[in-house]
Protein backbone atom coordinates (compact mmCIF):
# COMPACT_ATOMS: atom_id res chain seq x y z
CA UNK A 1 0.00 0.00 0.00
CA UNK A 2 1.26 3.42 -0.75
CA UNK A 3 1.07 6.36 1.25
CA UNK A 4 0.68 5.33 4.63
CA UNK A 5 0.02 7.67 7.06
CA UNK A 6 -0.46 5.80 10.27
CA UNK A 7 -0.12 2.04 11.53
CA UNK A 8 -1.81 0.66 14.52
CA UNK A 9 0.47 -0.50 17.30
CA UNK A 10 0.30 -3.84 19.25
CA UNK A 11 -2.87 -5.37 19.26
CA UNK A 12 -4.73 -4.71 22.53
CA UNK A 13 -8.32 -5.91 21.78
CA UNK A 14 -7.67 -9.34 21.44
CA UNK A 15 -11.85 -10.31 22.36
CA UNK A 16 -12.50 -8.46 18.91
CA UNK A 17 -9.59 -10.55 17.24
CA UNK A 18 -10.79 -13.63 18.50
CA UNK A 19 -13.71 -13.12 16.50
CA UNK A 20 -12.41 -12.23 12.94
CA UNK A 21 -11.99 -14.69 10.25
CA UNK A 22 -8.72 -16.03 9.92
CA UNK A 23 -7.80 -14.00 6.62
CA UNK A 24 -8.61 -10.95 8.47
CA UNK A 25 -6.34 -11.88 11.79
CA UNK A 26 -3.30 -12.70 9.33
CA UNK A 27 -3.28 -9.34 8.18
CA UNK A 28 -3.72 -7.44 11.58
CA UNK A 29 -0.93 -9.67 12.70
CA UNK A 30 1.20 -8.39 9.84
CA UNK A 31 -0.26 -4.45 10.64
CA UNK A 32 -2.79 -3.75 13.01
CA UNK A 33 -4.87 -1.74 10.90
CA UNK A 34 -3.41 1.27 8.53
CA UNK A 35 -4.55 4.72 6.84
CA UNK A 36 -2.73 4.66 3.70
CA UNK A 37 -3.64 6.28 0.26
CA UNK A 38 -3.28 9.80 2.12
CA UNK A 39 -6.35 9.29 3.87
CA UNK A 40 -8.19 7.55 1.05
CA UNK A 41 -8.37 3.96 2.83
CA UNK A 42 -8.53 3.37 6.78
CA UNK A 43 -8.66 -0.20 7.82
CA UNK A 44 -9.76 -0.47 11.44
CA UNK A 45 -7.19 -2.22 14.17
CA UNK A 46 -7.73 -4.27 17.20
CA UNK A 47 -7.06 -1.74 19.41
CA UNK A 48 -8.46 -0.38 22.27
CA UNK A 49 -6.95 3.68 21.82
CA UNK A 50 -7.39 5.81 19.65
CA UNK A 51 -10.72 5.24 19.91
CA UNK A 52 -10.85 6.52 15.82
CA UNK A 53 -8.94 3.55 15.04
CA UNK A 54 -10.75 0.88 16.91
CA UNK A 55 -12.55 -1.78 15.55
CA UNK A 56 -14.52 -2.72 18.17
CA UNK A 57 -15.76 0.74 18.41
CA UNK A 58 -17.06 0.50 15.02
CA UNK A 59 -18.55 -3.10 15.34
CA UNK A 60 -20.12 -3.08 19.43
CA UNK A 61 -19.70 0.40 20.43
CA UNK A 62 -22.40 2.51 20.96
CA UNK A 63 -22.13 4.21 17.49
CA UNK A 64 -21.78 0.97 15.85
CA UNK A 65 -23.15 0.85 12.12
CA UNK A 66 -25.78 -1.88 12.65
CA UNK A 67 -27.13 0.25 15.48
CA UNK A 68 -27.88 3.64 12.82
CA UNK A 69 -28.19 1.24 9.30
CA UNK A 70 -31.07 -0.42 9.42
CA UNK A 71 -29.74 -2.58 6.32
CA UNK A 72 -26.49 -3.34 8.29
CA UNK A 73 -26.31 -6.42 10.07
CA UNK A 74 -25.03 -6.67 13.90
CA UNK A 75 -22.21 -9.09 12.32
CA UNK A 76 -21.09 -7.33 9.39
CA UNK A 77 -17.61 -6.29 10.23
CA UNK A 78 -17.04 -2.94 9.47
CA UNK A 79 -13.38 -3.59 8.92
CA UNK A 80 -12.84 -0.56 6.47
CA UNK A 81 -13.59 3.11 5.55
CA UNK A 82 -13.02 5.67 2.33
CA UNK A 83 -12.02 8.85 2.91
CA UNK A 84 -15.51 10.74 3.31
CA UNK A 85 -16.41 7.83 5.84
CA UNK A 86 -18.00 5.82 3.73
CA UNK A 87 -17.56 2.03 5.11
CA UNK A 88 -16.74 -1.23 3.40
CA UNK A 89 -17.89 -4.31 5.33
CA UNK A 90 -17.45 -7.66 5.31
CA UNK A 91 -20.78 -9.92 5.51
CA UNK A 92 -19.20 -13.68 5.89
CA UNK A 93 -16.47 -13.66 3.02
CA UNK A 94 -18.25 -10.76 0.77
CA UNK A 95 -17.31 -7.19 0.92
CA UNK A 96 -19.92 -4.92 1.17
CA UNK A 97 -20.00 -0.99 0.61
CA UNK A 98 -22.65 0.91 2.80
CA UNK A 99 -23.03 4.59 1.84
CA UNK A 100 -23.32 6.06 4.66
CA UNK A 101 -24.97 9.39 3.72
CA UNK A 102 -28.46 7.49 2.47
CA UNK A 103 -27.75 4.04 3.98
CA UNK A 104 -27.54 1.58 0.95
CA UNK A 105 -25.51 -1.12 0.67
CA UNK A 106 -24.05 -2.91 -2.27
CA UNK A 107 -21.71 -5.98 -2.49
CA UNK A 108 -18.61 -5.30 -4.22
CA UNK A 109 -18.72 -8.97 -5.12
CA UNK A 110 -15.16 -9.36 -3.73
CA UNK A 111 -13.78 -10.92 -0.99
CA UNK A 112 -10.88 -9.31 1.17
CA UNK A 113 -8.26 -10.70 -0.99
CA UNK A 114 -9.29 -9.00 -4.20
CA UNK A 115 -10.90 -6.05 -2.29
CA UNK A 116 -6.63 -4.91 -1.16
CA UNK A 117 -5.79 -6.47 -4.96
CA UNK A 118 -8.84 -3.59 -6.49
CA UNK A 119 -7.21 -1.31 -3.94
CA UNK A 120 -3.80 -1.24 -4.65
CA UNK A 121 -4.42 -1.32 -8.40
CA UNK A 122 -7.09 1.57 -8.92
CA UNK A 123 -7.17 3.31 -6.16
CA UNK A 124 -8.88 6.19 -7.28
CA UNK A 125 -11.56 4.46 -8.64
CA UNK A 126 -12.15 1.63 -6.20
CA UNK A 127 -11.53 4.30 -3.33
CA UNK A 128 -13.68 7.01 -4.40
CA UNK A 129 -10.59 9.63 -4.00
CA UNK A 130 -11.94 12.52 -6.01
CA UNK A 131 -12.84 14.62 -3.52
CA UNK A 132 -9.56 13.70 -1.63
CA UNK A 133 -7.68 14.56 -4.98
CA UNK A 134 -9.35 17.74 -5.41
CA UNK A 135 -8.83 18.43 -1.75
CA UNK A 136 -4.84 17.82 -2.30
CA UNK A 137 -4.38 19.59 -5.33
CA UNK A 138 -5.68 22.41 -3.12
CA UNK A 139 -2.71 22.24 -0.64
CA UNK A 140 -4.77 20.05 2.00
CA UNK A 141 -3.54 16.66 3.95
CA UNK A 142 -5.57 14.65 5.75
CA UNK A 143 -4.07 13.80 9.39
CA UNK A 144 -4.80 10.27 10.65
CA UNK A 145 -7.98 10.44 12.24
CA UNK A 146 -9.68 12.66 10.09
CA UNK A 147 -12.31 12.10 7.62
CA UNK A 148 -13.20 14.36 4.85
CA UNK A 149 -16.77 16.35 5.46
CA UNK A 150 -18.75 17.43 2.31
CA UNK A 151 -21.45 20.01 1.95
CA UNK A 152 -23.85 19.41 0.92
CA UNK A 153 -24.22 15.71 0.86
CA UNK A 154 -23.40 14.48 -2.11
CA UNK A 155 -26.59 12.10 -2.63
CA UNK A 156 -28.15 15.63 -2.90
CA UNK A 157 -28.81 17.25 -6.45
CA UNK A 158 -27.78 20.67 -5.80
CA UNK A 159 -28.15 22.55 -8.84
CA UNK A 160 -24.32 23.86 -9.61
CA UNK A 161 -22.92 23.80 -5.61
CA UNK A 162 -20.10 22.34 -5.69
CA UNK A 163 -19.56 20.25 -2.34
CA UNK A 164 -17.48 22.36 0.23
CA UNK A 165 -14.29 20.19 1.62
CA UNK A 166 -12.69 20.18 4.88
CA UNK A 167 -11.06 18.14 7.03
CA UNK A 168 -12.86 16.80 10.24
CA UNK A 169 -12.72 14.48 12.78
CA UNK A 170 -13.56 10.62 12.39
CA UNK A 171 -16.17 10.62 15.16
CA UNK A 172 -17.14 14.04 14.15
CA UNK A 173 -17.81 13.20 10.83
CA UNK A 174 -19.50 9.99 11.15
CA UNK A 175 -22.10 11.13 13.80
CA UNK A 176 -23.02 13.84 11.17
CA UNK A 177 -23.48 11.08 8.56
CA UNK A 178 -25.70 8.90 10.68
CA UNK A 179 -27.53 12.12 12.20
CA UNK A 180 -28.12 12.79 8.40
CA UNK A 181 -29.31 9.43 7.17
CA UNK A 182 -31.90 8.99 9.97
CA UNK A 183 -33.00 12.27 8.55
CA UNK A 184 -33.35 11.26 5.34
CA UNK A 185 -34.08 7.38 5.59
CA UNK A 186 -37.80 7.28 4.96
CA UNK A 187 -37.71 10.29 2.38
CA UNK A 188 -38.89 9.42 -1.40
CA UNK A 189 -36.59 9.31 -4.20
CA UNK A 190 -36.67 13.44 -5.29
CA UNK A 191 -38.13 14.73 -2.13
CA UNK A 192 -37.05 18.50 -2.25
CA UNK A 193 -35.53 19.34 0.97
CA UNK A 194 -33.96 22.50 2.78
CA UNK A 195 -30.26 22.43 4.22
CA UNK A 196 -29.69 24.58 6.91
CA UNK A 197 -26.27 26.02 6.43
CA UNK A 198 -23.83 24.32 7.86
CA UNK A 199 -21.56 25.40 10.90
CA UNK A 200 -17.86 25.98 10.46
Amino acid sequence: MKGILYTGGELTDLVSFARLPSYLQAFLREQNGVVAYFGGLHIRGCVSEPAWHSLHAAWQGDAAFWRTYDEVQETDIPFAQDCVGNQFLLRGDAVLFLDTETGELADLEVDFKHFLFGVEKFPLDALGMEPLRGFQQRGGALQPGELLSLYPPLCIAATDQKPRVKPQSVAERLAWLADFYRQIKDLPSGQRIHLKPSQD
